[in-house]
């Protein structure tokens, strides 16, 4: 299943195993049927039929949401060498460190967002009938140390499903490097595959080096709202950046 495919269940028990997997990220088989209260016939049968449509996948006693996941991408970059690939649920608490690490250095307030509904959901792909949701993550070293991210998130309303918010970054020691240069390329390179139209990050006035970076990237200045937030006291503007995909 892609993360971008329409939903479709014939079943209403079976959308609701889908939705209970979905939300946990990942769920023991025993767990999701007392939860859902089915007899162990149907939940199986359920389950079955579930694999093999492709949307959800067993992983030894635990049930996943089977989005597909992209090759791993090897780079090397100023005599750095890291991974890119697509973040799985095991990465969640690590990644959501790593967010909440660059969040608090205070210039970046979608990337706190981020990091609090991670912490509260505690599931990292999303895909459901209001929202999608997929990571990205770049990895140094043999422990598979997570340098930065970039995020997706795909809103499933009709008059915005042509567009999509992303958000970016990279941790302090690994700055320099082209590492976040390579991450935005791959975000930006999996929207434009996936027939988005346009991109959007919003950052306040005062991070100039993220605008500065979009900018270097190809992004504009699309709108400000002034005032928008409020800073130890003092108002600070929003800077919504956008790329077009069309161009």
């Amino acid at each position: 299943m892609d993360i971008t495919d329409k939903l479709s269940f014939s079943h209403k028990d079976r959308k609701d195993l889908y939705d209970y997997v979905e939300s946990h990220g990942t769920v023991r088989k025993d767990e999701a049927r007392r939860a859902l209260n089915m007899e162990p016939g149907a939940f199986g049968v359920h389950t079955t039929i579930l694999r093999r449509e492709g949307y959800i996948r067993e992983v030894g006693n635990r049930l996943q949401i089977a989005y597909q996941e992209e090759e791993p991408r090897e780079y090397d970059a100023d005599g750095v060498s890291f991974v890119i690939r697509t973040a799985q649920q095991d990465d969640q608490k690590r990644l959501t460190e790593t967010i909440r690490e660059i969040a608090e250095e205070g210039e970046y307030f979608e990337a706190e967002t981020v990091a609090e509904v991670l912490d509260h959901e505690e599931v990292l792909i999303r895909h459901n009938d209001v929202h999608s949701r997929l990571f990205f993550v770049a990895c140094v070293g043999d422990d598979d140390e997570i340098a930065g991210w970039v995020h997706l998130n795909l809103p499933e309303t009709e008059f915005l499903s042509h567009t999509a918010v992303l958000t970016v970054g990279l941790r302090d020691d690994f700055r320099g490097n082209g590492i976040g240069s390579a991450l935005l390329e791959r975000g930006v390179e999996w929207a434009r595959d996936h027939g988005f139209e346009k991109l959007y990050n919003s950052v306040p006035e005062t991070n100039e080096r993220a605008i500065s970076f979009l900018e270097d990237h190809g992004w504009e200045i699309e709108t400000v709202r002034t005032d928008h937030y409020k800073i130890d006291g003092e108002y600070v503007d929003e800077v919504m950046m956008a790329v077009d995909l069309l161009d």
